[in-house]
């Protein structure tokens, strides 16, 4: 299991900056283009987890790259090349300081606080009476405030703007595309056979133009459910059959660990690490309908590094 990619440490011809997220490795070129590098870290309740999963970076980078050329028709994007199977490179943009959340289904956290009473999520009110995982009558938007460091905290539509955190206008087309994006996920997931459940979107903006940015509809920013057998599961109360990184954050929970003060992450045994890499694969391909090739890691490194300076020689 060693063979993850969990930190990278380049440097790039014009390289200004170097942005280290949780799964993520941002690389800022020249302010004019951005070097997305995928690594292999998981995180969860918002602690990146002491192990790397092998091929977790490609298979989101795959998924996402996938997406962006599938929506670009909806909403311009980032993207402009991906070199590598680990790396998209793209446009630099200023990101808005929000994730624009977009939820189908009454599942995850969204759950946990309608079970704890809550009948409003963000401004948006829910019906009483709901079960775990049932659909709403039309996705409604939960955006999130995008925390540098730890938790991102929930927050309205009006609060967004009263704040002044983006403008009404630039809201209103982001909300526009976050429910674009998610019909045209959605109707990709059904030709798989396939529900999405909830997603997260990210925006940014330049020359004054808003651009969709990260990753999109990948296991990591996503909730999937297997369609077939839903509504059986649903009427007999039965959980749902997901593809989703849920099943990680399941087994943190079943081993005493959310995320909170003097929790302690529990030990992650090679035979689990390489199930959740099983796991990932599999969730590969059902949502793109496409076998899975492992690329060899045994040298990623330079790889990755050789890939992205064949771009930037053409470039810069």
């Amino acid at each position: 299991m060693s063979n993850a990619i969990i930190k990278t440490d380049f440097h790039f011809p014009r390289q200004k900056s170097v942005y280290k997220g949780k799964v993520r490795d941002v690389y800022n070129i020249d302010d004019r283009f951005l070097v997305m590098i995928a690594s292999d870290r998981i995180s969860a309740f918002d602690v990146v987890l002491p192990k790397g999963i092998p091929f977790k970076g490609q298979v989101l980078n795959q998924i996402a790259s996938k997406f962006l050329d599938a929506t670009s028709d909806i909403c311009p994007n980032w993207k402009m090349v991906s070199p590598d199977p680990m790396v998209t490179i793209g446009h630099f943009c200023k990101p808005y300081p929000l994730e624009m959340i977009i939820r189908g289904y009454l599942t995850g956290s969204s759950w946990r606080a309608y079970k704890n009473g809550a009948r409003e999520i963000c401004g948006v009110k829910i019906p009483e009476g709901m079960k775990e995982h049932e659909r709403f009558a039309e996705p409604i938007v939960t955006p999130t405030t995008k925390a540098s460091e730890g938790h991102d905290e929930d927050i309205s539509k009006e609060e967004i703007i009263r704040q002044g955190i983006v403008s009404a206008e630039e809201y209103g087309q982001m909300e526009k595309y976050t429910k674009a994006l998610f019909k045209r996920g959605t109707e990709m997931a059904e030709s798989k056979g396939l529900i999405l459940v909830d997603t997260k979107y990210e925006f940014g903006k330049k020359n004054g133009k808003i651009y969709l940015i990260d990753e999109i509809h990948t296991p990591d920013s996503s909730r999937y459910f297997y369609k077939d057998g839903y509504e059986q599961r649903q009427a007999k109360g039965e959980p749902q059959k997901q593809l989703s990184k849920e099943f990680v954050r399941e087994w943190l929970m079943e081993n005493g660990f959310q995320g909170k003060a003097g929790q302690k992450v529990p030990f992650m045994s090679d035979e689990y690490v390489r199930s959740v890499s099983e796991r990932y694969i599999e969730l590969y391909e059902n949502i793109t309908g496409e076998k899975f090739i492992r690329t060899d890691s045994a040298d990623a490194i330079h790889r990755i590094e050789n890939n992205v300076m064949a771009f930037l020689d053409a470039k810069l």
